[in-house]
């Protein structure tokens, strides 16, 4: 098939590389305008525009969706991968077999921009990949395939998010093989939950959660846009930590015992692992406590 991709993040790499060495043919790569980025705010393309140029494939950024017509309706199909712009039907129905969307969660679970991130912050166990056809609503179109993952306890957003990427790539190839023998995808069923884009605010520590909670919020927002609580005043990001049972001090404090850093929530505490200091690059928790020379009963906050 003539395949179009529109996609924008990392996470459509693993897809695009099957794509390239697979029956199919990448004829268009549909990114977001390029956007300033870094201190200097320099125009900067996205990843996925990377590697369309890389590998010497057309890639077109419209400003909005009305510019995709007169590009897409000769191919079979355009697969989405976190493109992050919500398409008109009129758009939808251009390609021979519409839109295509790989997204990170089992819907209807977790529809929206942050499926990884939410699942992790509200304690998931397992989560998964699906393929399903775009139609007018946020995530609600009829689904060609699913497969599930086990969440690994440690797993941060990033590292989950890795995960689900390599395996949606084999999704992918089976929703293709679908089309191609004209198998119709299943309408959606089940209970629907959203997982809305993060925001900075909601991703501040409250250390009077338990230790699970808090250790939860660390995995989901490490490292966009980053867990974090104030010390001495200034941002502070823990980007790592461990559950500890025992409860070592008032909520927040912090403690070295045994040249480990610990910080008291509201039941248990955690083992602090690396962070981020106001300033300063990621580090080892214990090699930050040697130089911030804490004094008894400091806390975070």
């Amino acid at each position: 098939m003539r395949i179009g991709v529109a996609a924008t993040p990392d996470v459509a790499t693993p897809t695009l590389d099957w794509l390239l060495h697979s029956e199919h043919e990448v004829v268009l790569v549909i990114t977001q305008p390029d956007r300033p980025a870094g201190r200097g705010r320099m125009l900067q393309q996205s990843i996925v525009a990377d590697w369309a140029q890389r590998h010497e494939i057309p890639n077109l950024k419209p400003a909005n969706s009305q510019e995709l017509i007169g590009h897409i309706e000769e191919l079979d199909l355009v697969l989405t991968i976190g493109y992050g712009v919500l398409l008109p039907e009129s758009i939808l129905s251009l390609p021979k077999n519409g839109f295509l969307n790989l997204h990170f969660s089992l819907l209807p679970a977790y529809r929206g921009a942050a499926p990884a991130q939410r699942a992790l912050h509200n304690g998931e166990t397992v989560t998964g990949v699906t393929v399903f056809k775009l139609d007018k609503g946020m995530d609600t179109g009829p689904i060609f395939t699913q497969e599930s993952l086990p969440i690994d306890p440690t797993w941060r957003s990033f590292e989950l998010l890795q995960q689900l990427a390599h395996l949606g790539a084999k999704v992918v190839e089976r929703a293709f093989e679908m089309i191609a023998n004209q198998e119709l995808p299943r309408e959606q069923a089940g209970v629907a939950s959203i997982a809305p884009k993060i925001n900075k605010a909601e991703a501040q520590i409250d250390f009077g959660q338990d230790s699970t909670t808090i250790s939860n919020t660390i995995r989901a927002f490490t490292y966009e846009p980053g867990a974090w609580t104030l010390w001495r005043g200034e941002n502070f990001k823990i980007c790592s930590s461990v559950i500890f049972s025992e409860t070592l001090g008032s909520p927040g404090e912090v403690l070295v015992v045994e040249k480990k850093v610990f910080v008291a929530t509201g039941s248990g505490s955690l083992e602090i692992l690396r962070v981020i200091p106001a300033g300063k690059k990621e580090m080892d928790a214990i090699d930050w406590a040697r130089g911030a020379r804490l004094m008894g009963g400091e806390v975070f906050g």
